[in-house]
């Protein structure tokens, strides 16, 4: 904070002369106050650059990986049938059978009002043969099922309320046991008494007894393939999904069919020709904030000068290095062929275009080939940008680092001449202001002497007049 001093003595205007002088002073200052504008300004563009070269860095690892250029579409006649392609499909048809599907037991008791036996001991028997013992809280049904549901049976229970008993009237209820898998081997059994009870034949088997019912007995799906040849072939499945009837092809079904459905697996050129123009995309990007901030740019100012302005990238040996290589990796050719062929161009500007008719037509006559091509490509752009934007030892990483060195150094100079020119500029101040203190004593002896003087002379005026008379 600046204190105005203009001089009253010396008429001398202190303040402007103080700002004149400081203003030569921090020349320097503003020397680097313009090197920290033009430090960060080149810094966040490096920041924006190394997050997009990141980016590609991270997409073309993924290009490379043959999963994801190995691209197939399955589609089914019947929409009971629905199928998916993964990578390692191949092209082809087959025609299949659906002759069962899978699904879990569905069994309820007969009506009862609560659990027939004291203690509720029963006993849960597997499609394998497997006993499990229960022993429910009490001969509440609401027990029954809880014992039920709490075991490790792979059954469920619930009771259901189905009206009263005609002579007592009495509520009624029915047990539903379900299983919670499909397939033959969720069958079950359940008897009323102990694990040894069943192995001797004295348990009584709940769900064959007078009023019991099986609503759905468990089974696996089946297929038929071939059906009515010598080569004919049954394929069955707990669930309802078959994986791997085609290499990389998933079946699921849902309902019998009373005709053959066909599976129809083709390569997905479509999606393969967005692998490639994603990466040619994300290579764009990259190239375009190069250019960007390399460009020159004019302009005229009121009084008509033409004014030059370099891009922060100009001349930037790390930027310019890094593009090169990245366009090296993306044009060279892979094992005598030129990337050029399948679409991936080098343009007379420095960039990468992708030609998806070109790409298209390479697919359909060398599928093998030109997705070789691509991972290859993909490969070697993905370790020119990693090297460029590793996080630790990229080289626009390390450039990074060396930058913000670079505006930490010069902020830290700034702050310094703050403090050297509010000392200047105090010193000034001191210094015109003994200079007004000065000139005021000057002036007070000034007065003192004139007075002095002006006295002198009156006395001797007087002296002479008397002594004339």
């Amino acid at each position: 904070m600046s204190l105005a001093i203009d001089g009253l003595i010396s008429g001398l205007n202190t303040t402007s002369l103080i700002d004149q002088l400081m203003a030569v002073e921090a020349a320097p200052q503003a020397l680097l106050k313009s090197r920290v504008t033009t430090s960060q300004a080149l810094l966040g563009a490096m920041q924006g650059l190394n997050a997009t070269v990141a980016s590609l860095a991270t997409l073309a690892t993924k290009t490379a990986l043959p999963a994801t250029s190995d691209l197939f579409t399955a589609t089914s006649s019947a929409p009971s049938v629905s199928v998916s392609a993964a990578a390692g499909a191949s092209a082809g048809t087959l025609a299949l059978w659906v002759t069962a599907v899978a699904r879990g037991q569905v069994s309820v008791s007969a009506a009862m009002t609560a659990w027939p036996d004291t203690p509720a001991t029963f006993t849960i028997v597997g499609a394998d043969g497997t006993k499990t013992e229960l022993t429910a809280a009490t001969t509440s049904l609401d027990d029954v099922a809880r014992a039920v549901n709490g075991s490790a049976t792979g059954v469920k229970a619930i009771k259901v309320a189905v009206g009263t008993d005609a002579g007592t009237g009495q509520p009624q209820y029915r047990l539903q046991f379900s299983s919670s898998t499909t397939g033959a081997a969720s069958a079950f059994s359940v008897f009323r008494g102990t694990a040894g009870d069943v192995a001797a034949g004295a348990a009584t088997n709940l769900l064959t007894a007078t009023g019991a019912a099986t609503v759905t007995a468990a089974s696996d799906a089946s297929i038929i393939l071939w059906a009515g040849t010598s080569a004919q072939q049954a394929i069955t499945s707990s669930t309802n999904s078959f994986a791997n009837i085609l290499p990389g092809v998933a079946v699921t079904v849902s309902q019998v069919e009373a005709s053959p459905v066909s599976i129809t697996v083709a390569r997905d050129k479509a999606g393969v020709g967005n692998v490639a123009s994603a990466l040619v995309n994300s290579l764009s990007s990259v190239f375009s904030l190069v250019d960007l901030g390399s460009s020159v740019t004019t302009s005229t100012s009121a009084t008509g000068a033409v004014r030059t302005r370099a891009g922060v990238f100009t001349g930037n040996s790390t930027v310019g290095d890094v593009r090169q290589r990245i366009i090296s990796a993306a044009s060279d050719p892979v094992n005598g062929r030129s990337p050029s062929e399948i679409g991936l161009t080098l343009t007379r500007d420095g960039t990468i275009q992708y030609d998806s008719v070109k790409f298209s037509a390479a697919l359909a006559i060398d599928p093998a080939g030109t997705q070789a091509v691509l991972q290859a490509v993909a490969s070697r752009i993905a370790a020119a940008a990693t090297a460029a934007s590793d996080k630790y030892t990229g080289t626009i990483t390390t450039a990074i680092t060396g930058q913000q060195s670079t505006v930490a150094s010069l902020s830290s100079q700034i702050t310094d001449w703050d403090t050297r020119l509010a000392s200047q500029r105090a010193g000034l101040q001191a210094t015109y202001s003994k200079l007004e203190v000065s000139l005021s004593n000057l002036k007070a002896q000034s007065a003192w002497l004139s007075s002095q003087l002006a006295s002198l002379s009156s006395g001797t005026s007087t002296s002479s007049s008397s002594h004339t008379g």
